[in-house]
Formats: C-alpha cells, sequence, structure tokens
C-alpha cells in the first residue's frame, strides 16, 4: 500500500471499497480480489483488503475502534495496545505533549482523550497519512496536529512532555537492540535529556545499561503478558512494576528474597516483576524464598492469593529423569500436562512427546535449576492467584 493508494481509500469511492473489503475479510484472498476487481481497479483493491484485514488483527489491541481506524503492517506491529496506552496518559493528562515517532497514533489518541494537545511527528509521509486519518476518525481531532518530520528535530523544551516510541524493527526485521532503534538510541536520550518531562516507550527487555539515571524504569503486563516497559524522567529514579487491567503496581524496595528449601506451594511472579527485579519484593508478599538464587521461582508454606504471582501446590520434587517423571506421571494417571521452564535447556514439544502421557488427570510440570542441578516438579492444576 503507496500513499496514493492510502489516500484514494480516504474518498467516497475508497470507503465503499473498504466497507465491501470488510465483508470479505476471511475469505478466499484470491476470490476476495477478483470480486472487488469487478468495480474497481488494483490499486485500490489491493489497498482496500489489506486494509480490512490489518482492522481485523487490531481488535486484539484497539477493540471497536479497529473497525474505524487506519494501520500499517509495522505501525499496527509496534502499536500500543489500547489499555496500555490509556494507562500511561492519565499520568499525563491535561499536559502538552510532542510525540516524536507517533506511528499510526495509537498513543496520541489516548493521550488526546486524557486532555492533552498533542504535536505528533513521523519521517514517514504514508505514516503520518494514516495518523492523521486516525485523529479524523477518533480524535478528539482538534487536538491533535500531525506532521512529516524527523525527530532528531523535535524541539522538546516547547513542550510539557516528549513522548516517543522508537522504531524497532529494521530491513531484516524486529531489532533487540537500543542502537539500531529509527531514531538512534543516542538520539532518544538527547532528547529526554532537554526535555522537562519525559516519557520513552521500549521494549520490555531493554538492557539496563541502556536506562537513564534519572529515569523510572515501569514495565507493564496485560493479563499475564508482559507488553512494554516505559522510562519516565524523574528526580526519584526506581524500578516499577503495572499489571493491567487491573492497575496494580509495585515499586522496588530491594529486599533481598531468602534462599531456601520447597514449600507446599511454588509461586511463579507476573512476567512485569520479573523484569523489574521485584522478585525479592514479591517473595516477601507471599513470605516465601527462592529455590536458587537466581531463578525466579518462589517457594512457600502458605496460601496467599495475590494478582502478583501465579500458584501452584507442589505434589513432588525430584531430580530431572526422563525416566523417573515418566513413572511419576504414570502413577498418578497424568495424561495433560501443562510444561513451564525457566533455567533450564529441554525442549519442551520433544520431553512431551518422550513423556507418551496416558491418563485422565492433568498437572503443571515446571522445569529448572536448583543449585545447578535440574529439577523437575509436579504440581497440581488448581487455578492460579
Amino acid at each position: 500500500m503507496d500513499l496514493d493508494a492510502f489516500n484514494e481509500l480516504l474518498t467516497p469511492r475508497g470507503q465503499r471499497a473498504l466497507a465491501e473489503a470488510g465483508e470479505l475479510v476471511g475469505a478466499d484472498p484470491v476470490a476476495a480480489a477478483t470480486k472487488l476487481r469487478k468495480t474497481y481497479d488494483a490499486p485500490l483493491t489491493s489497498a482496500a483488503l489489506t486494509q480490512a484485514g490489518l482492522r481485523e488483527r487490531a481488535k486484539a489491541k484497539f477493540g471497536d475502534d479497529a473497525r474505524r481506524m487506519y494501520f500499517t503492517p509495522h505501525g499496527l506491529e509496534q502499536s500500543t495496545r489500547a489499555e496500555v496506552a490509556e494507562h500511561r496518559a492519565r499520568r499525563l493528562a491535561g499536559a502538552s505533549v510532542v510525540d516524536a515517532c507517533c506511528g499510526i497514533g495509537g498513543d496520541f489518541l489516548a493521550l488526546a482523550r486524557a486532555g492533552c494537545t498533542v504535536t505528533a511527528v513521523d519521517i514517514d509521509p504514508l505514516t503520518v497519512a494514516v495518523a492523521r486519518a486516525n485523529a479524523e476518525a477518533l480524535g478528539p481531532a482538534d487536538r491533535v496536529t500531525v506532521t512529516v518530520g524527523d525527530a532528531a528535530a523535535v524541539r522538546p523544551e516547547d513542550y510539557d512532555v516528549l513522548f516517543a516510541d522508537p522504531a524497532r524493527r529494521t530491513s531484516r526485521g524486529r531489532t533487540f537492540d537500543p542502537l539500531a532503534y529509527s531514531p538512534p538510541w543516542p538520539v532518544v536520550l538527547g532528547l529526554f535529556s532537554r526535555a522537562e518531562r519525559a516519557c520513552l516507550k521500549v521494549a520490555p527487555g531493554i538492557p539496563y545499561e541502556f536506562i537513564p539515571e534519572q529515569a523510572e524504569a515501569e514495565w507493564v503486563s496485560y493479563k499475564g503478558e508482559v507488553k512494554e516497559a516505559t522510562l519516565w524522567s524523574t528526580d526519584q529514579p526506581t524500578r516499577r512494576a503495572t499489571l493491567l487491567p487491573g492497575g496494580h503496581t509495585m515499586t522496588a524496595t530491594n529486599v533481598r528474597a531468602p534462599v531456601g528449601a520447597m514449600g507446599r506451594y511454588i509461586y511463579e511472579p507476573d512476567g512485569a516483576a520479573i523484569r523489574a527485579h521485584l522478585v525479592g519484593e514479591v517473595a516477601e508478599l507471599v513470605g516465601g524464598r527462592l529455590l536458587d538464587p537466581l531463578v525466579a521461582y518462589i517457594a512457600a508454606d502458605e496460601l496467599v492469593d495475590t494478582p502478583w504471582a501465579a500458584r501452584y501446590e507442589v505434589e513432588d520434587i525430584m531430580p530431572f529423569s526422563l525416566k523417573k517423571l515418566r513413572a511419576a506421571l504414570r502413577e498418578r494417571q497424568i495424561g495433560n500436562v501443562t510444561i513451564k521452564k525457566r533455567a533450564s535447556a529441554l525442549d519442551i514439544e520433544r520431553l512431551r512427546t518422550d513423556l507418551r502421557l496416558n491418563g485422565e488427570r492433568s498437572a503443571v510440570i515446571i522445569l529448572t535449576r536448583i543449585m545447578a542441578r535440574p529439577y523437575a516438579i509436579i504440581c497440581d492444576t488448581s487455578p492460579p492467584a
């Protein structure tokens, strides 16, 4: 989809093509294209079918809004889930914001709805056209101005807040190296240092050495899946984890978890807490201890309900042996397992095949390392906390 084809989508004729394409989502691609080509030319047909497919995929992130929004493939992939963008926007409500790498506009839509006025910038003309269309479709459009420009030329001093979500894709695909972001990390940090307030959206796996000293680093998970990290400028640097949709939040107290023996329960901290190095805080919350000082599984004796960790009741623990594990599962008539692992090199699907399960019960198998030795922990399948 090029800029001319996208602009054609915004015309009355293009809107009719897009509506018809929406009715063909899920149909055979060749049949769908053949049907639209009876009325529309090839570029418009392709653009309409592409956009209809992207809208369908976007429902997982944007809900009902996806039906009225516009996307590019890369823009959809990097865009922020609506609930996460709304969480972030609440901390910036009412501010004037420059969105230095706006993409398709998911973040500035949340900011505008939170009462912010937003100047949004992106270097790609097609992406800017898509973002403008989203501002018009979902607005409030009078709070958002979208322009083509280089993030490096933005003047964060002219706004209350700098927001930046640097692109994390290269011609070879997704990159996990901040120095390969676009704009590159040194440019982003330069903007961050000049802003009165700043908020950077980054990948959750960002190495700690790239986090500015004067930043609150917040890791956000949604329904148990870590979605992103956000770096906030602050005079009181800290680490934070946030759980959505519940809104639970935890900050670092730098408590160290003790190391000890297995208990009746094993707790698996939420990924946001692990990324934020808050395993000690979660262990304190459940009255637990680590089985291994370098592995984020917490053993405890008490049943504690917490959103910060999944909980499993331990049935057995053994040094890993395929033969012994298979025998233990057969003895318990376990025919269905959920296999989880941390600090284990075992291939889960290969192990599942090798276990040759046969039985009516279910179990959770945890593969881990305890003091340099591989272990298997058999747990029941009662609902986690």
